[in-house]
């Protein structure tokens, strides 16, 4: 079966996103030994879904099969162990790293540079991870799109921050960017449901964020923030936040045609679309605002 190529920006998935999603249901058809006739009836959906739903952005989609997916085998949340395991890992790297940011002579950058390296944290796009290694690079590195200091500058003079979360374990780093930031009035954002290992809001208490932050989530469950699909309660917070924190791809895929000034995206560029989108490379770490994006094109 044939699936057209198309730019993600204008709203049709392209055929990469396609052959990641077969890698990564594949994976789980292995690790839950389905049967062959349970995988056929899976895939006959996925063809179906890819062709009829072209009007829909990648995570939307994503948000389709994986609710199809649990229907079929009864299984509401795949990446369960997967997202325990996480946290429990990155608590114990909380513990390590805590101290050396405190003590560092910039705690922000320090924080900032972690909670982009547990952005690795992602099963949706590795079966697995090196996150120390990712530690170890992108405290040497040079982000390839660096707005740090109107980040940190928004943060100061922000009265309302919102923080998109994006992955369990992941979130163990934000919680540590946060509280460097000590920010009073800081909201963070889960998923409303199983997508992928992204983060609920058990996951969020279990790491503790909510000593630090009110929780919340979205409203949705894909792996992305996308408006449309969001609840009334989380849209009033995006709305009269002064700013707006989103970690990972998936914020990105969801967030990136908004062209709000409010949104920083802090991730870590993991396949070829995002590295099309933002015009850097694969592995490359990023702190991007749009808007000052275009201004320094200018």
């Amino acid at each position: 079966m044939t699936i057209t190529s198309a730019d993600i920006n204008t709203g049709k998935i392209d055929e990469r996103c396609v052959n990641c999603f077969l890698k990564s249901y594949h994976r789980l058809f292995r690790k839950f030994q389905l049967s062959a006739a349970n995988q056929k009836t899976f895939l006959d959906f996925f063809y179906q879904t890819i062709q009829s739903n072209n009007h829909l952005l990648t995570p939307e989609i994503q948000q389709l099969l994986n609710t199809q997916f649990a229907r079929l085998t009864g299984i509401n949340d795949p990446f369960e162990q997967e997202k325990e395991q996480s946290n429990r890992i990155a608590m114990e790297l909380y513990n390590v790293w805590k101290p050396k940011v405190l003590q560092s002579l910039n705690p922000f950058d320090f924080a900032l540079r972690l909670s982009i390296a547990g952005n690795i944290m992602d099963y949706g796009a590795y079966n697995n991870f090196d996150l120390e290694k990712t530690i170890t690079k992108v405290l040497n590195a040079d982000f390839a799109i660096n707005h740090t200091k109107m980040l940190q500058e928004q943060i100061q003079h922000a009265k309302q921050v919102l923080f998109l979360g994006d992955n369990a374990g992941e979130i163990v780093f934000d919680r540590l960017l946060l509280e460097v930031i000590s920010h009073k009035n800081v909201t963070f954002v889960v998923k409303s449901g199983p997508a992928l290992n992204d983060a609920t809001k058990k996951d969020a208490v279990t790491v503790g964020l909510h000593k630090i932050a009110r929780i919340i989530d979205n409203g949705f469950n894909a792996p992305s923030t996308i408006l449309r699909n969001c609840s009334t309660e989380f849209l009033s917070e995006f709305k009269t936040a002064d700013l707006v924190i989103a970690k990972g791809q998936g914020n990105l895929e969801g967030l990136f045609r908004e062209n709000d000034p409010r949104i920083f995206f802090l991730l870590m560029v993991k396949c070829d679309l995002v590295s099309e989108m933002l015009g850097v490379g694969i592995g490359d770490f990023v702190v991007f605002n749009k808007g000052l994006h275009h201004s320094n094109k200018n």
